[in-house]
């Protein structure tokens, strides 16, 4: 059966966000030895899934969850990441991250009961 989830990021600048995820987020990793070409598999924290109702194209996103989106903001500010204005989404309060390659991820901080405890 399903173990596990696998979350692959396609960047233009690799080898920057995989020194974001190890730097900055501080995020364990493992060295993937077969490809030889400084591949970082990350642990990722727990993670949880909703399904959201939408009228446009289905979409598949990612967000960060934090206990103090201002606090975490503040942060990851200090160590250099731009983040965009912080909203309220209803379900939560949220943001969104800049990597070093331009893509963005969302970050937010939840008002919904999780699955996580």
């Amino acid at each position: 059966m399903i173990r596990g989830l696998h979350l692959l990021f396609h960047s233009r600048d690799p080898e920057a966000d995989r020194a974001f995820l190890r730097d900055v987020l501080e995020w364990p990793h493992v060295e993937d030895a077969a490809s030889g070409d400084g591949w970082l598999i990350f642990r990722t924290p727990p993670a949880e899934l909703g399904v959201h109702p939408t009228d446009a194209d289905p979409v598949v996103t990612l967000h960060l969850m934090c206990d103090d989106v201002a606090g975490t903001v503040a942060g990851l500010a200090a160590r250099g990441v731009a983040a965009g204005p912080v909203t309220d989404e209803g379900y939560g309060m949220a943001t969104t991250l800049t990597l070093p390659s331009g893509a963005t991820i969302g970050l937010y901080e939840p008002r919904h009961a999780s699955p996580l405890g």
